[in-house]
């Protein structure tokens, strides 16, 4: 059995990319876009505009990818230029606002009942107001710190953890809202 050693695969399909081989960008794109697809949509509503954003964060990789120096997981610094393009999408949108409040609640999230689907989930994220929804997302789901998500955001730590606080109260309030009636309680 010939055992084949994947990361140097990955390293010389980069190197290929790097000089412009369409077949070794194709490559890549195929191996990432799904999984960039849903890091997109999980920011972007739209599932046509989260492709668009993500076909253009795959030319920001491939006209930076001179610049990835393969110390981290390829996949991590792909995903990270995802979310940028992302927020910077958003922003340019002027949909984003961030409530200045640093009150905020710790409170425990993980009791989301397995009934619910994949996307319903992503449904209930996607009701959340935008700076609700994209400070959710950084931390719960990339696993951000707060004082990372300040600085993407160009907010303070204590209006992140605030913008947290109240994502995760609406998502809990909604999810009540589902099992109630799913139950067959009217709310």
């Amino acid at each position: 059995m010939k055992v084949i050693n994947l990361h140097q695969e990955e390293k010389e399909l980069i190197e290929l990319a790097v000089e412009n081989n369409r077949h070794a960008q194709q490559k890549i794109y195929s191996k990432f876009s799904p999984k960039m697809l849903s890091v997109c949509r999980q920011y972007i509503k739209d599932l046509h505009q989260a492709e668009d954003i993500m076909i253009t964060a795959f030319m920001k990789v491939f006209t930076s990818l001179k610049n990835f120096e393969h110390k981290g997981s390829f996949e991590g610094w792909i995903r990270r230029i995802m979310i940028n393009e992302c927020i910077s999408y958003i922003r340019v949108q002027k949909r984003v606002t961030f409530i200045e409040d640093e009150t905020y609640f710790e409170e425990s999230f993980n009791n989301i009942e397995s009934k619910f689907s994949v996307e319903d989930i992503q449904t209930l994220i996607d009701s959340l107001p935008d700076g609700y929804k994209m400070v959710f997302n950084l931390y719960a789901i990339e696993g951000f710190k707060h004082h990372e998500i300040a600085s993407m955001l160009g907010i303070n730590e204590g209006t992140s953890k605030s913008q947290l606080s109240h994502a995760r109260k609406m998502l809990q309030e909604q999810i009540n809202k589902l099992k109630n009636y799913s139950n067959g309680i009217a709310t």
